[in-house]
Parts: C-alpha cells; structure tokens; sequence
C-alpha cells in the first residue's frame, strides 16, 4: 500500500496541468469584471453618497447564479473603502454576510449574531431573547456617527426560512438611531423574491433594483480564456476544451460560476490520470460530477421540508414508471405528475413523520427551486378556462435518484 501511495503523491510532484489553481476558486477576485461595466456603474452611482456620510436607497440585485452579482459588489465594497477619506466626520462600514450559510441562516437569532461578531461586538450563539440581541445590535451600531452598509447575499433564503419581519425590522432601524445609519444590499438568485413579500416590508424598503442577465457562451469563454492563461501551464488545455465549457455553462442559465468550475474540476481529473493535457472526455467527465456532486450537497444541506417534497416527487414518480411497485396505485404508467398529487402526498408524509404541514404556495415555490437546481423539469400547461397546471418529471438519472432516496430515508429515519 505504501508503494501505491508513494506513486500516488509522486505523480503529483510532477505537475504537469496547474500554474495557479486559487484563480478558479469562487473566492477569487479578478483584476477585471468584464461584461458587467453597466451594472457595476448603477450601483456605483446608488451608493456613492455614502462617501458623503449619506445613507443611500436600499438595493436589491437580481440574477441567476453565477452572473456576476457577488464579484461586483465586493468589487464596489474595495473601491468605496479607498476613496472615503481618512479625516470624515463618520466612520464606514461595509460587511457581508452569506444569509446561506447553514450556522447562519437558520434564525434571525443567528443572523444578527454573526452581524454583531463582524461588526466588533459578541453574544452567545444561543440563549439570548432576540429580542436582546436586536438591543444590542443596535447599541454596537449607534455607539458612534457611522455609516453601515449591510451586504446580505441571498437574502431570499433567509426570508423564505424566516420570514420577511427580519427585513422589515432591518429597514425599520433607522428610525431607532441617533448617530449611525444604515443601508441593506440585497443579493437573489429569485427575481420575483419582493413580489411575495408582505406589502408593508416592500413600503419600507424603498429600494433600487439592478439586474443581472446570464453570460452567453461568447462570453463565457473570454472569462475562461483570460482565466486559464494564469491557471494553467502553456499548451495545457486542448482546443475546443473552452469552447465546451462555455456551451456548458450556457446551457445552465449563464453560470460563469459553474464554467469555472468545470474547467478546474476538469484540470483535477486530468491531473489525477497524470495526463498533460485536459482533453474533451475531462470536460464531460467534469460536467457528470458536478452534477452528481451538486444535487446530493443541496439534498443533504437542505431542511427536512425540503427533502419531504423532493421525496414525494420521487417516490410518485416510481409509481408512475412502476405501478407493480404499490398495487393501490391508481396512476398509468408514465402518466404525468402534477403539484397538487404532489402536494397531497407530502401531507401524508407530514403526518407520519410527524412534522407541521406548509401551505401549498410554500410546496410550490419549492417545486419551482427543484426545476431551477436541474433536479426536475417542471411544465405549465394550459387547461383553458381550468387555469393552468405544472407538469413535473424527474431531470436527474436513475443512479442519482437512488443517492438522493438513501440521504433523505437516512435523515428523515424514513422507510
């Protein structure tokens, strides 16, 4: 075995694939945000007031994942702590905060935790009436003349496992202080996140919006390319490796996130082979892991109401393509599958494992995340004057599904 290993880690001293691997992590920050100079300039020109010590409008960034919204605000967050001058009357502060994060996002408890540990203050991370972590909240930001821009990305999943009183409250704290201000930046995957919000938070956000469209594969590849020349060693990647990165990602709503990523992943794979280059066959090798990978983290990430409708949709399917499975069944084989049945069957399963129901609205938003993440497909069709109905089916391969069954029977105790 020591044999094995010793070959192992000495393929890997011979480097053959990476110069710099760090400049594909999504932490990265590049010199250069190519192809969004017009948003980066809408909210510039929203936020500039704050090097005056004026509290501008609350913004809310919009667009799918991977187009450029984060990378463009921290970008504006640097360039605005330069310029704002070392003798003001008024300190800023601009923090972020991913509201995703599984020890975050959780409660507002937990948010307003991790904004005070940012800010300089510290509570407990349990035990405290919220309302005494609101108290102090408030006390770290008014304790001086400040200026607090408060990043929160995506901010929609917050909200949804919340609820949309955590935004209000935010919104409604200026009214409480006497020195500082403050200003939310709203990052969301959701472009219709505000219209399901209660109409008395959306009055008091009175909020800018800026959208983010998804890159197109001409564009995905001059990222790639200004990428790869500092990621990878010369002559590395084979032509026509970009180019299918690029119609990769395009095909999933303009990620350039996931471009990137299948372009490391695919110098990953490469490298393990002790290849020298990375050919087409890692590029699809890459896309079918990620995949893979990305569907079983959010299963596995996600909250047990999640994995219940998931389940449901899962288990309805193999019904449908199984009828010997559940001799009671009543569906055709291959018969379609739609949001109420689903709905209906996940109530069943509240019930037995003993978990509080959600409204129907809630099941659906979920249905629509599922068709977002690629998990399903998920079809309007129009029944006349009936209204319209969703049509679902399952979109990942028989192999994952089973994956995606064993992690939810497994936290669920579910057989």
């Amino acid at each position: 075995m020591s044999t094995e290993l010793d070959k192992i880690f000495e393929s890997f001293d011979n480097n053959f694939i990476f110069k710099d691997k760090s400049i594909l992590q999504v932490n990265h920050q590049p010199k250069e945000i190519i192809y969004r100079d017009d948003e980066i300039k809408q909210i510039a020109s929203i936020l500039a007031p704050v090097l005056r010590g004026e509290r501008p409008s609350n913004l809310f960034l919009y667009g799918k994942t991977g187009t450029g919204k984060t990378l463009s605000i921290q970008h504006i967050k640097e360039q605005l702590l330069k310029r704002v001058k070392e003798n003001s009357d008024f300190e800023l502060k601009i923090t972020y905060l991913n509201c995703k994060m599984k020890k975050v996002s959780d409660t507002e408890y937990r948010i307003l935790a991790e904004l005070i540990r940012k800010l300089g203050g510290e509570v407990p991370s349990t035990g405290l009436p919220t309302e005494a972590v609101y108290n102090k909240f408030i006390e770290i930001i008014d304790s001086k003349k400040q200026l607090i821009v408060l990043i929160l990305d995506e901010i929609d999943h917050t909200v949804k496992k919340i609820s949309d009183n955590f935004l209000y409250n935010l919104t409604r704290m200026n009214s409480e202080l006497s020195k500082a201000q403050i200003c939310v930046v709203g990052i969301s995957n959701d472009l219709t996140f505000l219209d399901n919000i209660d109409s008395r938070v959306r009055s008091s956000l009175s909020e800018e919006e800026v959208i983010f469209p998804p890159y197109n594969a001409l564009q995905l590849k001059e990222i790639l390319n200004r990428r790869s020349k500092e990621v990878f060693k010369e002559g590395v990647v084979d032509e026509g490796a970009i180019e299918k990165c690029a119609a990769f990602a395009a095909r999933s709503h303009g990620d350039a996130r996931r471009a990137l990523d299948l372009l490391r992943v695919a110098g990953e794979l490469a490298e393990r082979e002790g290849a020298k280059k990375i050919s087409l066959k890692y590029i699809d090798d890459a896309n079918n892991k990620i995949e893979k990978d990305k569907i079983l983290d959010v299963v596995k990430s996600e909250p047990k109401q999640f994995q219940l409708v998931l389940y449901s949709i899962i288990k309805l399917s193999e019904e449908s393509t199984n009828p010997q499975k559940n001799l009671t069944n009543k569906r055709g084989r291959d018969s379609p599958l739609f949001t109420g049945e689903v709905y209906n069957f996940y109530k069943d399963l509240c019930i037995k494992n003993k978990m509080e129901i959600l409204t129907q609205r809630r099941v659906s938003d979920m249905v629509q995340e599922f068709d977002m993440l690629g998990i399903i497909n998920v079809r309007v069709i129009s029944k006349g004057r009936g209204g319209r109905m969703r049509e679902i089916t399952l979109a990942i391969t028989k192999n994952i599904t089973e994956k995606v069954k064993a992690i939810i029977e497994e936290s669920l105790k579910y057989r």
